[in-house]
């Protein structure tokens, strides 16, 4: 049997991959945000289409792109295979058990959490990346070069307000998400050390659970707001 097969028959290697594809997703929800906030530039989306069409032509982030959707394929694969094993580990549940006196809600929900953002992921490429690769999306011009008007695409979503109140759902969502798993992902690895598990947990319950969530469900929220002509 190669080490692969054992890695993935055991509980123990479907974690460390688990963790592994999850700490890389949480790293590309930093370039993500980052490249969203080109939004709140008052430009009529000239800088945000740059952005996306550096996204959609640099040969490494290509490459880069398909890691990214294996790796959500494979975070929730693993997590769904876990959750099975470990159901049909105790097929017969305790008579009595306080489970929220022994961890927080976020981490006994981390399976309905994951199936929510798992949908939201599945509507988010439809609306946005379907649409850039697929769809009759107008083209802009700026200095001469020609550029996919995302921008439109992305007025268009946000005007709609079920549309943003989905997307801030979702967020929150992905906000109880990453303050469990963000922590637990580094557990899982073994690094944990008094010297840095703070900092761990400083950037799991507050960057990564709060500030990067927040500011995704800024840009629906401001966008709808500007749309409707209410700011």
């Amino acid at each position: 049997m190669s080490w692969v097969t054992q890695t993935l028959s055991s509980s123990l290697g479907r974690k460390v991959i688990m963790s592994l594809t999850g700490l890389f997703l949480c790293s590309f929800l930093i370039v993500h945000v980052a490249g969203n906030l080109q939004l709140f530039k008052g430009d009529g989306g000239r800088a945000f289409n740059e952005y996306t069409y550096f996204m959609t032509h640099n040969p490494l982030i290509i490459t880069v792109s398909y890691l990214l959707y294996t790796s959500i394929i494979v975070h929730a694969s693993m997590a769904l295979i876990l959750t099975r094993h470990n159901q049909d580990s105790r097929p017969v549940k305790y008579a009595y058990a306080k489970p929220e006196a022994n961890s927080p809600w976020s981490s006994r929900n981390m399976g309905v959490l994951g199936t929510v953002l798992l949908i939201f992921i599945v509507l988010h490429m439809r609306t946005f990346w379907f649409e850039m690769h697929f769809g009759s999306v107008p083209m802009a011009e700026y200095d001469g070069k020609e550029y996919k008007d995302l921008y439109t695409v992305v007025v268009a979503a946000f005007s709609q307000l079920w549309y943003v109140a989905v997307y801030v759902v979702c967020m929150i969502a992905l906000g109880y998400h990453l303050v469990h798993g963000f922590k637990s992902g580094f557990q899982t690895l073994g690094i944990r050390h008094k010297k840095y598990t703070p900092l761990i947990e400083f950037l799991g319950t507050f960057v990564f659970a709060i500030v990067i969530p927040a500011l995704f469900a800024v840009m629906p929220i401001y966008m709808y707001l500007k749309v409707n002509g209410i700011i």
